[in-house]
């Protein structure tokens, strides 16, 4: 991924440096168990812990002789480890190095994003309840229909995220999962303790039924996870998109002092970041047919896989990360027009109450049929001709049959639209006191930090 698009954090669980460690790890945890079953000598395990180190420079030298990246590992850390490193991989495959690892990089990554969320969620709630009560009109079709609140659309927007941290809560438990199975599957020359014992240390559960791999199912499930929070952001940004757009002038991403909008037009202010986002969401979507895909491999496993996962692994986790955190950057500096959104909706006359008037003529005994066409008569000849729709309702003799002047305009009373906001609100935020804003009302898992080692100090650290 380009640096563009990307934060150190992310960027950082799919580093060479991160990987390897992950590898050297899970030998170290192998060695132990097999110690512990006596397998191996448990000085050979001790060695590990002690010596095992790596360099990458000298596994890409070594890889590019045997084309082979886990047989390149085990070899140069073998140079460090010494004799004893003749009991490293014992009835291991390279799968069980490498799906292990995925499991683990994927769960680091799932931390992240799952942080990334919560942030987003916590500026959402902020500003809906700073405009629970900012009138607006609503759009279908791009049309506008009848009024609503701009809180209530970001309260729509905290919902939908908030499906989306459980889901991906979901995913990161799906994908957190140990194989070391050996060669097919059948633990043949491992026994299913070892699996069992690098699970727990690496904080994976273990997988019930591998062949060479992990089932695939799994990632796909990942992968379409990160997709549909990806779609989530494009359709926040989407919707800013429109309200910023020069006739509606509702909403605006924050221009900062020396911006400038373009190199030819000096007047310009355009929804960069939020457009930035809408193309962003299609590189992260763009990882689900692939990952889908991969799911039907051949018998116990192929490798045509793997070329996928090493590209899109970090392509869609650094990609929606760095699209979560700059979408919540957008929320909490969005400039709200509220006095524009009240110009915008008062725009057509009233027109918005066109249901109120259709339902209040059939409680007054008109057919709906009559009803719905004395209502459209009305509202189509105001805006044709940009005339009052109140006016020409007052002038119509068919409507003035059932409702005196005075029901007519009580019919225009806008709070009439916005009096279950309070309702919505609780449901999406909790029986909470409504107005206030809860903050963070779930524990944020800690961002956990990828340190960067000089290969001097790669050793994976003795077991205590």
């Amino acid at each position: 991924m380009i640096p563009r698009y990307s934060r150190p954090q992310m960027t950082a669980i799919w580093e060479p440096e991160n990987r390897f460690r992950i590898w050297l790890e899970i030998e170290a945890h192998a060695c132990d168990a097999q110690a512990a079953l006596g397998v191996i000598p448990k000085s050979a395990a001790k060695a590990v812990w002690k010596k095992g180190k790596f360099e990458v420079a000298r596994i890409d030298a070594i890889e590019r002789k045997t084309k082979h990246d886990v047989i390149a590992f085990l070899t140069n850390v073998a140079e460090h480890v010494g004799p004893p490193a003749r009991f490293l991989h014992q009835g291991m495959t390279s799968s069980d190095v490498l799906d292990t690892c995925l499991s683990v990089q994927l769960t680091q990554a799932a931390d992240i994003l799952l942080a990334d969320l919560d942030d987003l969620l916590v500026a959402l709630e902020k500003r809906a309840f700073e405009h629970m009560n900012t009138l607006t009109i609503g759009r279908s079709h791009g049309i506008h229909a009848e009024p609503t609140t701009f809180g209530l659309k970001l309260a729509g927007f905290y919902a939908e995220f908030d499906r989306n941290r459980t889901r991906m809560k979901e995913a990161r438990k799906e994908i957190s999962t140990c194989a070391i199975s050996g060669a097919i599957g059948t633990f043949a020359n491992i026994n299913p303790k070892v699996e069992a014992h690098v699970a727990k240390k690496m904080g994976l559960t273990i997988e019930p039924v591998s062949t060479q791999i992990i089932p695939r199912d799994r990632h796909a499930a990942f992968f379409a996870t990160l997709g549909v929070i990806a779609s989530s952001v494009e359709r926040l940004a989407t919707e800013i998109r429109h309200l910023q757009r020069t006739e509606v002038r509702e909403v605006e991403e924050y221009f900062s002092p020396g911006q400038k909008g373009s190199s030819a037009m000096p007047h310009k202010r355009n929804p960069v970041l939020t457009e930035n986002l809408t193309g962003l969401a299609r590189i992260v979507r763009s990882s689900v047919v692939p990952a889908m895909e991969n799911v039907a491999l051949w018998h116990e496993r192929d490798i045509s896989h793997s070329s996928v996962e090493r590209m899109i692994g970090p392509d869609a986790t650094i990609t929606l990360d760095f699209a979560l955190v700059r979408a919540t950057q957008v929320v909490k500096q969005l400039v709200v027009y509220p006095k524009r959104m009240l110009e915008n909706l008062n725009s057509l006359g009233g027109l918005h109450n066109s249901q109120r008037v259709l339902l209040e003529l059939t409680q007054k005994g008109m057919s709906r049929e009559a009803a719905y066409g004395a209502v459209q008569r009305n509202a189509m000849e105001s805006w044709k001709k940009g005339v009052s729709f109140v006016g020409l309702l007052k002038a119509d003799e068919e409507v003035t049959a059932c409702l005196k002047n005075k029901e007519i305009d009580a019919l225009f009373d806008d709070a009439h639209h916005i009096k279950q906001v309070k309702t919505v609100f609780k449901r999406v935020f909790g029986k909470t006191q409504v107005g206030k804003p809860t903050a963070k009302r779930r524990p944020t898992p800690k961002k956990k930090k990828i340190k960067k080692k000089t290969p001097k100090k790669q050793a994976v650290k003795k077991k205590r």
